[in-house]
Parts: C-alpha cells; sequence; structure tokens
C-alpha cells in the first residue's frame, strides 16, 4: 500500500509532498511521486529553446524525472524512502492509473494558484476526483504551512 502524490514541480506540489509524507506515515504506507509528461515529440516554446527544436520521449522522461526527484527532495530534504516515477500521459490519467496499479491508500493533489482565487478545482484535480479508486485529498494552497 502507498500514498500517490502528484508532482508539477510547482510550489504547491511542493505543499502537497509534504503532506502526503505525513499522511504515509500515519498510514504507515510507502509514499509513490508521480509527476506525467507529454509522451509525443514537441516542439520548445521560445522561452524555452528555438522553436524548431524538437524534443524527443524520452528526453521529455528524463526532463520529468529529473524535476519530480528535484521537488521531493525541496520538500522533504531527500528522495529517500520515496518511490519516484515518470509517466508518459495526460496527468490526470497517470495519476488514477498509478493509484489503481499501486492499490493506494490515497492520492494527495494541489490546487493550481490560478485556480485558488476562485476555490473551483481545476481539471487534473477534477478527474482524479471523479476516478480514483481511493479517496483524494486536495492541499488548497502553498501559503497555509504543515
Amino acid at each position: 500500500m502507498t500514498v500517490v502524490v502528484g508532482v508539477d514541480g510547482s510550489p504547491d506540489s511542493l505543499a502537497a509532498i509534504r503532506l502526503a509524507r505525513q499522511e504515509a506515515g500515519y498510514r504507515n504506507a510507502g509514499l509513490t511521486a508521480v509527476i506525467a509528461y507529454a509522451s509525443d515529440t514537441a516542439l520548445g516554446t521560445p522561452a524555452v529553446r528555438p522553436v524548431a527544436t524538437p524534443i524527443s520521449p524520452d528526453e521529455q522522461g528524463k526532463v520529468a524525472e529529473s524535476i519530480v526527484r528535484q521537488a521531493v527532495i525541496a520538500a522533504l530534504g531527500s528522495d529517500d524512502g520515496v518511490e519516484l516515477r515518470a509517466v508518459a500521459g495526460m496527468p490526470g490519467r497517470a495519476l488514477v492509473q498509478a493509484a489503481r496499479a499501486l492499490d493506494a491508500q490515497l492520492v494527495v493533489l494541489a490546487t493550481r494558484r490560478e485556480h485558488a482565487p476562485s476555490r473551483l478545482l481545476g481539471p487534473v484535480s477534477q478527474y482524479v476526483l471523479r476516478n480514483a479508486p481511493c479517496p483524494v485529498l486536495v492541499v488548497p494552497e502553498a501559503s497555509k504551512e504543515l
């Protein structure tokens, strides 16, 4: 059994990682941090790289692995004892599939800042809430320390 936490590298997801670690401890469960990435070849945006530079799915996976590792280390101080997963696909679907495959006890997500002022949940949170095989905890915002 494990607790699954969705990661995107934002300050809000760091708060979700910390809360997921607490919940995993309460439940005597493992912690799995999951990040989703696009599995098709994409063109970079001008702010990141020249528009004509294609990014292979393997490169996207490596970048995603790096982001999830850095986020867990930033939130917890190390990635010891945390399973890190970079999954190709849509974020909501990737989280639900990981929760099913791992027989998760809980999925922890962070809200996105753009949705916080209106208190509406974003599309990933809505998808996970509707499809997860276990309870879902949505962390409201990073400014509220745990």
